[in-house]
């Protein structure tokens, strides 16, 4: 296949849609394995760029634009897509867009394309979804649809893969004109002031045409007559939109809505003319399965299940991938110990390199099926399903569900979760939702809540099918979500105070998950764990070895060693601290560590046992902290209670720096970062102070 001589070749495509357009997925497709994903400079928005292959050879860069409704953003994530759009974004154009529809709702997805072709940018309407439509009673009429919007239109369900070449030649070809005149019509009025508008902007500020309209528009559907960023313009512009908006408020034109009424106008006699549906009487699958998933008693029900199973199949699934892995570490650090003489390198290398990256990297498996779940709770459409459940529960406490989703995200990772707050338009409930995101019980903390449950609790059944040790771990993650909810709600009484906020969401038509998004998603975020492991995580290691090894002292045993090691002293300084809440001044080093990353606290055990207990390599780690003895005392130094204190402790730390450099750079400044740690160190230090005295009350020791 060759391009035809009039047309560019195409070098760099965006793709834009709608939420829940299916717009990820059709990425994938798109550019396969050939994706970096990154942040846009200056700010915290995740994304994705991939590099397209056509037929004949040639390539494109393909960026993958946050989700957007229009393009007057209401959001910061929102305003990333529209800059692009407009060319603010490094004062460059995209070659071309793409843009996602869903053909089940093709009247609503339709208003945003209509605002790209008046951007005059040449474009390509991917209509994805075609079979959940048809399958719904909807026929779309391609060629209609086609003429109507003056621009290609290829049918495709990015699911399944079906019409992806077809898209990606018409992607190639892209030979199309750019752009065409207004279709839509406004009032003679409103169309009169605009075209003014438009030429004074065109004439003060140089701006192209598409430009200036969209502009106009803009200014003039401004609320009380001062446009934001005003000092944009000049006082000129400012003078004659003044008078604008006089005139059109004396003759009772709703500026607001005259702009969007119209253009909806046009999108249904579009849909009037292209498609068909047929109506059966008969609810969707859709339809039947919300009744249940969705209702305000069973949908909350069937959420608690299903993450219930989660829990109880990322334990049970993960124990023999789990052993496997160990018993590979043990089996490298046996060879290891066949190769290199007993000496400070062998002990580097086993006790300490290998103890700490093993000890992280054994929980790989339990990270695997988190975002398998996830995954599927995104692609089959439920992750929206539950935000509008938990939008009930969220409103009393002041925010909307729109604030559930970054907390969602929060299960693998606080910082994309407080990222995703960026597509919440309320100053507020954003802040509040940041505040509170690192609350929930991430991806990182699963390795310390899994050494913690392994090592201690029982490997009891419930109802035949339910382990306690799967919803010991359920347990935490609500412990975090309510905990999230709680503080929320004392933030929106004291430091954001202020009207709660309308969530309004559209939910997406059930499909089945993608295999390859799902995989996808899973090698991503597993080979960063991995990369973490082996870089920052073995680095950590290789300093605590040290730490926990020198000063040497002389016919010192090795726990005698620990104790007056560097790590030793300085556990020993903050165990007044922490004895309160049941921690010894071994665990004060884990707490120490694991402030750079909370996995390194697992890291850290695995290091400090190795040394302590050298020559035991063949132990497990669980192993050597249950069967550790207090020398003075001979009692059980880590104890069911102790566990349990651990993993509630971090359930409130912070305890990640990186959560906290985010924060710093969302909010601009230290101030609320500072506030973020203060305030979760303090709440771990009472609830863990808590719970350990209500232990000790009911017997435990």
């Amino acid at each position: 296949m060759t391009q035809t001589a009039s047309a560019p070749r195409i070098r760099s495509v965006a793709l834009v849609g709608n939420p829940n357009c299916g717009k990820t997925t059709l990425f994938n497709r798109l550019t396969g394995l050939r994706q970096k994903v990154g942040n846009y400079p200056g700010v915290t928005v995740e994304k994705k760029e991939g590099i397209i292959r056509f037929a004949d050879g040639s390539i494109a860069e393909m960026l993958d634009l946050p989700g957007t409704y229009s393009l007057i953003p209401h959001s910061p994530d929102e305003s990333i897509a529209t800059d692009i759009l407009l060319g603010r974004y490094k004062n460059e154009n995209p070659d071309l867009v793409v843009c996602v529809v869903d053909a089940s709702n093709l009247e609503r997805h339709l208003y945003l394309v209509t605002q790209i072709i008046d951007r005059q940018l040449p474009l390509v309407i991917a209509l994805n979804m075609v079979d959940i439509a048809e399958e719904n009673g909807v026929n779309i009429n391609k060629e209609i649809l086609t003429k109507r919007l003056g621009v290609p239109v290829v049918p495709v369900v990015a699911s399944k893969g079906i019409g992806i070449d077809n898209l990606k030649r018409v992607i190639a070809e892209a030979n199309h004109p750019v752009g065409q005149s207004r279709q839509w019509k406004l009032p003679s009025l409103v169309d009169q002031e605009l075209n003014e508008l438009m030429g004074l902007l065109a004439d003060h500020h140089q701006l192209s045409a598409p430009i200036a309209f969209h502009e106009s528009v803009l200014l003039l559907s401004s609320g009380n007559g001062s446009p934001t960023n005003g000092n944009r313009y000049s006082q000129q512009v400012l003078r004659h939109l003044q008078q604008d908006h006089n005139r059109l408020d004396a003759a009772g034109i709703d500026r607001q809505s005259v702009f969007v009424e119209s253009r909806f106008q046009l999108v249904r006699e579009i849909c009037a003319s292209a498609v068909e549906k047929k109506e059966s009487g008969k609810p969707t699958i859709s339809d039947r399965i919300d009744h249940f998933a969705t209702h305000k008693v069973w949908g909350f029900i069937i959420f608690l299940i299903f993450m219930g199973l989660m829990f109880q199949a990322m334990f049970s699934w993960s124990e023999i991938p789990m052993l496997a892995i160990s018993n590979g570490f043990d089996w490298i650090g046996l060879q290891v110990t066949r190769v290199l003489p007993a000496g400070p390198l062998q002990d580097l290398i086993v006790n300490g390199a290998f103890a700490g990256v093993a000890a992280v990297v054994t929980f790989l498996p339990q990270i695997l099926f988190l975002f398998f779940f996830l995954g599927i709770l995104e692609d089959t459409g439920y992750m929206a399903r539950a935000a509008f459940i938990m939008d009930r529960l969220m409103g009393k406490v002041g925010l909307s569900g729109k604030s559930f989703i970054p907390l969602l995200s929060s299960f693998a990772c606080a910082i994309p979760g407080i990222m995703a707050t960026r597509t919440i338009d309320n100053p507020r409930d954003r802040l509040v939702t940041m505040l509170v995101a690192p609350l929930m019980s991430c991806s990182a903390r699963l390795p310390v809540y899994t050494l913690m449950i392994a090592a201690f609790i029982p490997g009891i059944t419930l109802f035949g099918f339910l382990s306690l040790a799967g919803l010991t771990l359920l347990s935490m993650y609500l412990l975090g979500l309510l905990a999230a909810l709680g503080t929320a709600w004392v933030f929106k009484k004291t430091l954001a105070k202020g009207t709660p906020s309308f969530f309004i969401m559209e939910l997406p038509q059930y499909r089945l998950p993608s295999v390859q998004s799902i995989g996808r998603q899973m090698f991503d975020r597993s080979w960063q764990f991995v990369k973490r492991a082996g870089t920052f995580i073995l680095g950590v290691s290789i300093v605590l070895w040290f730490l926990a090894s020198y000063p040497r002292t002389e016919n010192a045993t090795p726990a005698e060693q620990l104790q007056q090691s560097f790590a030793g002293q300085a556990g020993k300084i903050i165990e007044p601290v922490i004895k309160p809440l049941g921690f010894d001044w071994k665990i004060g080093i884990g707490l120490i560590g694991s402030l750079l990353q909370r996995e390194v606290f697992v890291s850290t055990m695995g290091t400090i046992y190795n040394i302590q207990d050298a020559g035991d390599g063949s132990v497990s780690l669980q192993q050597k902290i249950r069967d550790e003895r207090d020398p003075e005392t001979g009692k059980p130094s880590f104890t069911l209670l102790t566990a349990i204190c651990v993993m509630v402790y971090y359930v409130f730390a912070m305890q990640c720096f990186s959560t906290v450099a985010i924060m710093r750079k969302e909010t601009g400044g230290w101030k609320w970062p500072v506030f973020q740690f203060a305030y979760m160190t303090t709440l771990a230090w009472l609830f863990t102070f808590g719970v350990y005295r209500v232990g000790l009350l009911l017997g435990g020791a």
